[in-house]
């Protein structure tokens, strides 16, 4: 039957494929289709709904908000919503943890946020080239494109992505080669031919390449080496930060301090648009409105970030109970993994972002559809979707865990059952 979706959308439409129902309402952990059946959620619009979905303490502020003609739409201007989301991410967020950045407020996606700190490293250093890392992601925008490996997403450019030089990530080589030697001989050699770089930027845990989290001590060589040389190092938390891996941020367990920082998705804790970019003070040189964009006051997400941050960071309760819940489904995967030999299964993660790699990458996605025909939203992930990626809402019931797990497990067994070894 055709429907509206199919005589007006963009063929562009991806998720929709996958879980082909009409959502209709959604709280929680859990949505539900026009037909009323019930879904788990273990997508969290891509790390977008870290809190889940009308998460009630961050709605009533909201409701009440609007109720009362607050502010919607401000650019940058002075309001009332974005002064005490400043006050409340100094005094839950930046000030506990000894961090001195200026805030920056660019367009209210992930991409912008990138943007903003691939142009500042530049006009700062005085340079053009950036070291990105193998199986990165950091948005679909030109910038952003040109530091990501993916290249189904890079093709789509159109154009030469230049002006970057990609390393291996961490474990690329599996142990068989130190870690930067690469890297450090082209820095060294002034015959090289590597442009001095400007920056550097990094997920600590990759998502969309396949739940790759880097090593600490990697982390914190990466971090060595860029201040040794100078070089700007920018940690694109969009997906991982905000507590996906247990602490605020995800480069917390490394104990570095990166010079920018790139937050989106559940900074709001609404799924409403918003992005930072957190900038080390002697390197905001921004003149004024040298970057800007229409949407960068987006206030009701003031208001449900500072709600989000009262709620969830006064203490360390969700960043315990993260690292808990991780853990549990890292036991099961990795039961499941030892359960099937005659299919290569490995668990990768870290906190809530989870995956389990196939060796037989078609298997990743059937195992995911599979999930969805038993009411479970799980998407795949990596250079050939071979990853199924399990990342719930960090406020999801152990109930509703163990749920979702069973799911995940139904659905690997169904789909490698009778493989030959």
């Amino acid at each position: 039957m055709t429907t509206i979706f199919d005589e007006l959308e963009s063929q562009v439409r991806s998720y929709c494929r996958n879980w082909p129902v009409t959502f209709g309402t959604a709280s929680g952990s859990r949505l539900h289709d026009v037909d009323g059946r019930q879904y788990l959620d273990f997508f969290a619009g891509a790390g977008a709904l870290n809190y889940g979905h009308n998460p009630p303490a961050l709605k009533e502020p909201l409701l009440e908000y609007l109720a009362g003609d607050g502010i919607v739409h401000s650019l940058d201007m002075f309001t009332v919503a974005k002064a005490e989301f400043l006050r409340t991410f100094q005094e839950f967020v930046l000030g506990p943890r000894g961090l001195d950045y200026r805030v920056q407020f660019p367009g209210p996606t992930g991409a912008n946020s990138v943007e903003a700190a691939l142009k500042l490293a530049r006009k700062v250093t005085g340079r053009e080239s950036v070291i990105n890392f193998t199986n990165a992601f950091h948005g679909m925008t030109l910038g952003a494109l040109s530091v990501t490996g993916n290249s189904m997403k890079r093709g789509g450019a159109g154009i030469p992505l230049v002006h970057a030089t990609p390393m291996p990530f961490d474990n690329y080589f599996r142990g068989t080669v130190p870690d930067f030697l690469w890297l450090e001989r082209l820095l060294a050699d002034a015959g090289s031919g590597l442009n001095e770089p400007a920056a550097v930027i990094v997920e600590t845990v990759q998502g969309e390449g396949g739940i790759n989290p880097a090593r600490v001590e990697w982390l914190q060589a990466l971090a060595d080496l860029c201040d040794r040389h100078e070089i700007v190092l920018i940690v694109d938390d969009v997906q991982m930060g905000a507590g996906r891996t247990g602490p605020f941020f995800s480069f917390e367990i490394a104990g570095i301090t990166p010079d920018i920082v790139c937050l989106s998705k559940s900074i709001s804790g609404y799924g409403l648009p918003m992005a930072l970019t957190l900038i080390r003070p002697d390197l905001d040189q921004w003149a004024p409105g040298e970057h800007n964009g229409t949407f960068r006051g987006n206030n009701a997400a003031f208001v449900t970030a500072t709600a989000a941050l009262r709620e969830y960071w006064g203490d360390d309760a969700l960043h315990r109970s993260t690292l808990a819940k991780g853990e549990r489904v890292h036991q099961v995967l990795g039961a499941l993994a030892e359960a099937s030999p005659a299919v290569e299964l490995v668990p990768r993660g870290r906190g809530l972002a989870r995956g389990l790699a196939f060796a037989q990458p078609d298997l990743a996605t059937k195992a995911c559809a599979a999930a969805f025909e038993r009411g479970l939203l799980v998407e795949s992930a990596g250079p050939a979707d071979e990853v199924l990626k399990i990342m719930p809402p960090l406020t999801v019931t152990d109930d509703e865990l163990d749920e979702g797990l069973a799911v995940v497990a139904d659905a690997v067994r169904a789909v490698t059952a009778g493989v030959p070894a």
